[in-house]
């Protein structure tokens, strides 16, 4: 008997193993041919096993025990004589979780199938809402995607992409290389040609001063009443440059004369961006900065203009007819020409101007981390048929994304 069980066992363990080699072998494509003509043997060999001892001593025929119930001491059991094929239930079984895994693969891709069924997604590496907004961007962008040498390996999809997940998550290019299965410089190249292309088709079409009456038109509630002549608000925000460590970066800061850019960023009060200057050395001072950068032609008389901390631009706002009003600060409205405002006048309708404006201007840094700094040396450096510096359009790229995200865009707009 313990030879008749000795034989079960080895048995089983054969089935075992050709069934897991069959599976994996059918999910690489390859087949079942050169495992059907092994278990064909095998199953010869086992059903010839099975059939000496299913002979009783006396010469009867008799169902065969399960080897296995034995082994764990239970009462012998008796297998049926013949069990029905299951070869077409095993590959049934087989096709079904090939397609569980290629689901599985496909949902973890970056490929355009993902992206469409997932808005949670599109959002997380893009920054913007849903895949028909980046369908949107793409149409705009692809006749001016013209292909080189440098970016044949990405798809104008891949390249959109890449260029949207190095400015939202601020990837290294290490990083994006590995995901896209490519060299680092064409990644360099791709995010330089991308930025270029949207910088000169996606930004004029975003990122404009509204009309006083597109600005009224649908003015949030937290300003209606308390500013409703309110065209913009402002802040200033500097960008570290990456420490002097190239010959490229050290030419940048000296030409700067500082270690940091600074900007001035204009916004409507529905938190669409309007306005962004070019970068200047972050020593600047706000006056200098709002007087060189044509912000303040942009105002006309009877503008009120908001900001969330004390700026030394009140003089120059109101040498153009406007306003100046610091919701940070209690203890008056504005600079010098603007009334003072009693502590005790400090409302609750003031309180939520100031939190409006607050949530406004940290939006964009929050929503496109590339903005955080520090800016790496190949961005920093000036095309001279632009004299524009590359991050200088990194930041109004992403001025432009945000703008797309944000649906009061669409609703103020059209």
């Amino acid at each position: 008997m313990r030879e008749e069980t000795g034989s079960f066992d080895i048995s089983d363990k054969q089935e075992a193993q050709v069934e897991a080699a069959n599976a994996l072998l059918f999910l690489q494509g390859q087949g079942r041919t050169l495992v059907d003509l092994r278990q064909t043997q095998e199953d010869h060999d086992v059903a010839h096993s099975a059939s000496s001892s299913s002979i009783s001593d006396n010469g009867e025929e008799s169902e065969p025990v399960s080897s296995d119930h034995k082994a764990r001491g239970g009462k012998a059991t008796r297998r049926p004589t013949a069990e029905p094929s299951n070869c077409e239930d095993m590959l049934k079984a087989l096709k079904k979780e090939n397609r569980a895994l290629r689901e599985s693969v496909e949902k973890m891709a970056l490929s355009e199938t993902s992206l469409r069924n997932d808005p949670e997604k599109v959002k997380f590496y893009t920054g913007l809402p849903n895949f028909f907004v980046f369908e949107t961007v793409m149409w705009l962008l692809a006749p001016h995607m013209n292909g080189s040498r440098n970016t044949v390996k990405l798809s104008k999809f891949q390249q959109l992409l890449l260029t949207l997940m190095r400015l939202r998550l601020d990837l290294r290019n290490q990083d994006l290389a590995y995901r896209f299965g490519v060299k680092v410089g064409t990644v360099t190249r791709t995010v330089l040609k991308m930025v270029n292309v949207m910088s000169t088709t996606l930004v004029p079409t975003a990122v404009f001063w509204p009309s006083r009456a597109e600005l009224r038109k649908n003015l949030p509630a937290a300003l209606r009443s308390t500013y409703p002549d309110c065209a913009v608000i402002i802040d200033y925000f500097s960008v570290t440059l990456e420490k002097p460590g190239s010959e490229g970066n050290l030419l940048c800061v000296s030409i700067s004369g500082s270690n940091t850019l600074k900007y001035l960023i204009g916004m409507a009060p529905q938190g669409v961006v309007t306005f962004v200057s070019k970068g200047s050395p972050g020593s600047v001072s706000d006056k200098s900065l709002a007087e060189s950068c044509g912000f303040l032609s942009k105002l006309l008389p009877g503008d009120i203009v908001l900001a969330d901390k004390d700026l030394d631009i009140g003089e120059s706002v109101a040498i153009r007819g406007a306003q100046l009003n610091i919701t940070g600060c209690q203890s008056r409205e504005g600079s010098e020409g603007s009334r003072v405002v009693p502590l005790t006048d400090i409302s609750t309708e003031r309180l939520n101007v100031r939190r409006h404006v607050e949530r406004v201007v940290s939006m964009i840094k929050q929503r496109y981390s590339m903005l955080t700094g520090p800016v790496e040396s190949p961005f920093t450096a000036t095309e001279r048929s632009s004299n524009t510096a590359t991050f200088d359009k990194i930041v109004q790229v992403a001025c432009a994304l945000n703008n797309l995200f944000h649906h009061k865009f669409w609703i103020l707009f059209t």
